[in-house]
């Protein structure tokens, strides 16, 4: 798994991290955030979201599991972008009453699940998988690790 290490110093370099990463996604890619609280993996996403030019606000859906935002590749393709909190996610049934199992290999969207542990086995292999961790003795500063499952997949194709 490939992997690239990052550190941020500020909300506004977290979100600039994440356009620039969204710049390598491709419809029917999964993003999976682990971190604690308020580490920033929403400012990351918000990045993402940046990137394709998504109007709607951008917030954690913490309570209602998942929002759905329009982005726009180029002017002339749109298409759908999951935003999906597990955080709340208790039992796997919660998943299944989601219509998570659906949404997750949707080809023509972008997923970016937050609280992916919880949803772990669910997941599909193929992913980036982004971790963020707050640093103890500077609140603003993060390192952020991205990896990258579908580098393994294209190297095993070959």
């Amino acid at each position: 798994m490939k992997e690239q290490k990052y550190t941020t110093i500020s909300e506004k370099e977290t979100i600039e991290l994440g356009n620039k990463f969204a710049s390598s996604l491709k419809l029917g890619e999964l993003v999976a955030f682990y971190g604690d609280l308020g580490t920033g993996k929403t400012e990351f996403i918000k990045g993402i979201c940046e990137y394709f030019e998504v109007k709607d606000i951008v917030t954690s859906p913490t309570f209602t599991i998942m929002n759905h935002y329009l982005g726009h590749y180029d002017e002339d393709i749109e298409f759908q972008i999951y935003h999906i909190d597990l955080y709340r996610i208790k039992e796997e049934k919660e998943l299944d009453e989601i219509g998570f199992q659906d949404c997750i290999y949707s080809t023509n969207t972008i997923k970016l699940v937050e609280w992916a542990e919880k949803g772990e086995i669910n997941l599909p292999e193929n992913r980036y998988n982004i971790k963020i961790k707050a640093d103890e003795k500077d609140e603003n500063k993060r390192e952020i690790i991205i990896e990258n499952a579908y580098v393994n997949q294209l190297e095993t194709e070959k």
